[in-house]
């Protein structure tokens, strides 16, 4: 490993704890789970709710298996939030027609009206954490986590 980048690298003795991207991703995510779940609860929502109906509004009619790939959570678990969002009424479920082993989600009426209720929630979480960065800064940003998210990929 180069000298500049043991810095980086907890296994070297130069480590730093400030200058270890993971250390910041990492509070990151805690501090922004914590913004979004409140949010999202005066519209009586939470983070997988919003994860799922979002993928599905992008992605439109999507297997439990895509769903679980995007939103980055064990297939067990987004079975059971999804049948949960059905109870509600915000998703449905159907059996694909291609393979009858799939169970495809799509978006309902009350699905695409909850996406509008969370949009409004959340969207100071959004404005104030891109406070200070540019569209070109965010953009930089999301290359470089998505080049660390494909080196590690190829492990």
């Amino acid at each position: 490993m180069s000298k500049q980048l043991s810095r980086h690298n907890p296994a070297s003795e130069d480590f730093v704890k400030d200058d270890f991207p993971f250390y910041w991703v990492a509070r990151l995510n805690n501090i922004y789970h914590h913004h979004m779940e409140r949010a999202l609860r005066k519209v009586g929502a939470d983070l997988p709710t919003w994860r799922i109906l979002f993928i599905l509004r992008e992605n439109g009619t999507s297997s439990m298996s895509e769903i679980s790939l995007h939103a980055v959570v064990k297939l067990p678990t987004i079975t059971k939030i999804v049948y949960r969002l059905q109870e509600r009424g915000l998703v449905l479920t159907s059996t694909s027609a291609a393979d009858g082993r799939v169970t495809e989600v799509s978006l309902t009426q009350a699905g695409e009206q909850m996406i509008v209720d969370m949009r409004k929630a959340t969207e100071n979480v959004f404005l104030k954490g891109y406070e200070g960065l540019t569209p070109i800064k965010i953009a930089r940003l999301n290359k470089m986590l998505m080049q660390v998210f494909d080196n590690l990929s190829h492990y």
